[in-house]
């Protein structure tokens, strides 16, 4: 099997699976929340937010990523109820109508645990497993793919005047505690993910750097995700605001792939499928009409 580099990842549970080094995927961003910064809250009523969710499955998502708080900066937590209003009755209708798995992007337990139930079927923490402490049993119990994100910080502060003596070393000891943490809980090792956190405690230097040096990851051995789509360092180079920011996010995506990404998280799925089939047959060579799109 030919493979983007000597590692390889596929992730096998209940009726999915994620081959990882056949081709690289594409997690659509789904936010039911009335503040997220990409959207507005476009998708905050139920309805449109399940029309999203198809659109996204039938353009090519990978994983349809569905999350009921925001997390940019300087945003303000909301209560577990609140949360699972806005998300369960989304993920209930979707999990019947799509074929692609549905994550969960949340730092709540309660939250994650009530999304499994409903049809979710992988925990996107961006915390690491770090803000409740009952996560890890809820994820090492349900055994589904975890996603553990590096954010230095909390979400309300996160960006004032984050440093780092050596980004990336930091970043790698971080998600490498955060792997240990999850594999002492009893979350299997072969199903779980690494995020960097692009724009969680990071100026828009360290976002660039990350992209470059994405490769200094790999010491992890496990997938990378990474999520550029539409921030606010795409902004501050191109002079765009959030509504204009689809080919230098784009760009991003691509950059990130070549640089060792396996799955990338994008608002605008049916150009990030396109992107990375592009990006994919460059680092191959050649087209593989068998890979399956």
């Amino acid at each position: 099997m030919t493979t983007f580099s000597d590692q390889s990842f596929v992730i096998r549970w209940s009726r999915f699976s994620l081959c990882l080094d056949r081709r690289t995927h594409v997690m659509g961003a789904l936010n039911v929340t009335p503040d997220s910064f990409s959207d507005g809250g476009l998708f905050f009523d139920r309805d449109r937010a399940i029309e999203q969710g198809i659109a996204m499955a039938r353009e090519g998502a990978d994983i349809v990523d569905i999350g009921g708080e925001s997390t940019r900066p300087y945003s303000a937590r909301i209560s577990v109820q609140e949360e699972l209003d806005r998300v369960i009755p989304v993920i209930e209708v979707l999990g019947k109508e799509i074929h692609a798995p549905i994550s969960i992007d949340t730092i709540k337990a309660k939250v994650a645990e009530e999304a499994l139930r409903a049809g979710a079927s992988i925990i996107n923490d961006v915390s690491a497993l770090r803000f409740d402490p009952d996560m890890v049993r809820v994820a090492a119990d349900a055994g589904v793919p975890v996603i553990l994100m590096h954010m230095k910080g909390m979400p309300d502060h996160m960006q004032d005047h984050p440093v780092y003596e050596d980004l990336l070393g930091e970043i790698n000891a971080f998600l490498g505690d955060a792997l240990e943490r999850a594999r002492q809980g009893g979350i299997r090792s072969d199903r779980t993910i690494v995020d960097p956190g692009i724009g969680f405690g990071k100026t828009f230097e360290h976002n660039l750097e990350i992209i470059k040096e994405l490769k200094k990851l790999r010491c992890l051995e496990r997938p990378i995700l990474i999520g550029t789509s539409r921030k606010a360092f795409i902004g501050h180079i191109l002079k765009k605001d959030v509504t204009q920011r689809e080919t230098g996010t784009m760009a991003t995506l691509a950059a990130a792939v070549m640089n060792g990404a396996h799955i990338v998280r994008a608002h605008d799925v049916k150009k990030a499928v396109e992107t990375v089939r592009i990006i994919d047959a460059v680092k191959r060579g050649k087209v593989e009409e068998d890979i399956e799109q």
